[in-house]
């Protein structure tokens, strides 16, 4: 998973090994979109606690963007919760809008468009509420917000999450007493993405962080969640072909001194932002 896929480099930097490219995630999660709903625990809770702020937020939008809608949980509660509403449901990856075609009541019907976040095919001023759970750490946050921040109308709302730098720091720590590679992705701070949000033309951007832990037995169990999920490491600094038993059996120790009561933790630092 990761996060800095826009960071710009100058011509003479070094290359930057945690960047990504769209096509590889966009492949990623559109491989992931049969299987992902199985393993998606921490999406799902991320989700609902997202559409409960909600609760907070006087908005009665005519028009609401579900931005990296993924299987389309949230554009099914989001035209439950304003069944007035044109929901768009919007994602890059085809698979993943495929799964969220399953039968839809008249209630909870809404849009389905495969488009790149960073260049939305919506007009200027044409949404009132935008909506987008754990999509912004794949891509460039000051493309995307510039592009949230030209559709949302006057007085529109913006609502989404994002994962933080703390995400899965005891992988990153077993590999890296591995070797030198990228093997889990880096992500950006809150800090640094209420800048972008100001950049953007955002105003007051409120931003706060939760922590979230899954247990696994061992860590093979984590990282087929991952792959599955289409979360696995796509970075540009990642090893290429297949990684050896003795490796992986060398991280696989080196996890184990995150064992806690019997569980592997891995942890996953959530922001929470709107302006």
């Amino acid at each position: 998973m990761n996060q800095d896929a826009g960071n710009k480099r100058g011509a003479g930097d070094a290359p930057d090994g945690f960047a990504l490219g769209a096509l590889a995630v966009r492949r990623s999660f559109d491989r992931a979109g049969a299987g992902y709903d199985a393993v998606a625990v921490l999406q799902a809770d991320v989700r609902e606690s997202l559409l409960q702020r909600l609760d907070a937020t006087a908005v009665a939008p005519r028009v609401i963007l579900d931005a990296g809608a993924g299987t389309g949980h949230a554009s099914y509660a989001l035209k439950r919760r304003y069944p007035a509403s044109h929901v768009i449901a919007l994602d890059s990856a085809f698979g993943m809008l495929r799964a969220a075609g399953r039968p839809q009541s008249w209630l909870g019907c809404f849009h389905r468009v495969c488009a790149d976040a960073a260049h939305l095919p919506l007009a200027d001023a044409s949404v009132d509420l935008v909506i987008s759970s754990l999509m912004l750490q794949w891509c460039d946050p000051d493309a995307v917000f510039a592009e949230f921040r030209r559709v949302l109308a006057p007085r529109g709302c913006l609502s989404f999450t994002s994962l933080g730098p703390d995400t899965l720091h005891e992988l990153r720590a077993a590999w890296a007493s591995v070797d030198s590679h990228s093997h889990v992705n880096r992500f950006i701070n809150m800090h640094d993405l209420s800048a972008a949000m100001v950049r953007a033309g955002f105003a007051a951007p409120v931003l706060d962080v939760e922590r979230y832990t899954l247990t696994y037995a061992e860590v093979r169990g984590l990282a087929a969640d991952l792959k599955t999920i289409g979360a696995h490491n796509v970075t540009a600094g990642r090893p290429r072909g297949l990684t050896g038993p003795r490796k992986f059996a060398a991280m696989q120790a080196a996890y184990e001194t995150f064992r806690h009561e019997g569980h592997l933790p891995a942890t996953y630092e959530v922001i929470f932002g709107q302006a």
